[in-house]
C-alpha cells in the first residue's frame, strides 16, 4: 500500500473522532518502513491524543490487512511549522508567512518565502519577499508545488 491509499483508509477514522489528517508519509528509513501520521483538532493534539490515535490507526491497519510489510507507526501533531496541503488550509492560514518549495525550479528558483494570500483556481497565492509592496501575489500551480510550510520562526517574531 502506498501513502495515498493509506490516507484514504485512515482519514474517515480520524474524521469520526473530530480530528483532521493533516499529512501522512510512508517511507523506508534504513532497514524499516515508517508510517508517520500528522493530526490536528480544535485545541490541538495532546500526547494522550497521539497514543489514542496510534492505537486506533494501528488496529484499523491490522484488521484490514492493509499493510503487507512490517512498519513503525508514529502519530504526532503537525507542529508549529505545519505543512499546508489542502485547499481549505490555504484559506485558513492566509496572512501567515510560509516557505514554498517547487518540484522543479521556476526561472532558476525553487524555494520561495512570503505571505500566504490564499488559493484560487488551483493556484496558491503568495506575496513573495523581495517584491515591491504594490505587486500582486505570485500564483503557483498547486500541482507544481512540492511543499508549503508555515515559517514558524517568522511567525514567532511577528508576535514579539
Amino acid at each position: 500500500m502506498n501513502a495515498a491509499e493509506i490516507e484514504k483508509l485512515v482519514e474517515p477514522l480520524v474524521g469520526q473522532e473530530s480530528a483532521e489528517l493533516v499529512h501522512l508519509t510512508f517511507a523506508k528509513e534504513g532497514p524499516k518502513w515508517v508510517l508517520r501520521v500528522f493530526l490536528d483538532k480544535e485545541g490541538g493534539i495532546s500526547l494522550d491524543d497521539c497514543a489514542y490515535f496510534s492505537d486506533r490507526i494501528g488496529s484499523l491497519l491490522d484488521t484490514t490487512d492493509a499493510m503487507n510489510r512490517s512498519y513503525v507507526l508514529e502519530v504526532s501533531s503537525p507542529g508549529l511549522d505545519r505543512i499546508i496541503k489542502k485547499e481549505k488550509d490555504f484559506a485558513r492560514f492566509s496572512g501567515k508567512t510560509v516557505r514554498l518549495r517547487l518540484k522543479v525550479p521556476e526561472a532558476g528558483q525553487r524555494n520561495f518565502k512570503g505571505v500566504l494570500r490564499g488559493y484560487r483556481d488551483g493556484k496558491v497565492l503568495v506575496e513573495c519577499e523581495g517584491l515591491g509592496g504594490k505587486e500582486p501575489p505570485r500564483e503557483f500551480a498547486h500541482s507544481l508545488i512540492e511543499e508549503v510550510r508555515i515559517d514558524s520562526a517568522t511567525e514567532v517574531e511577528k508576535e514579539l
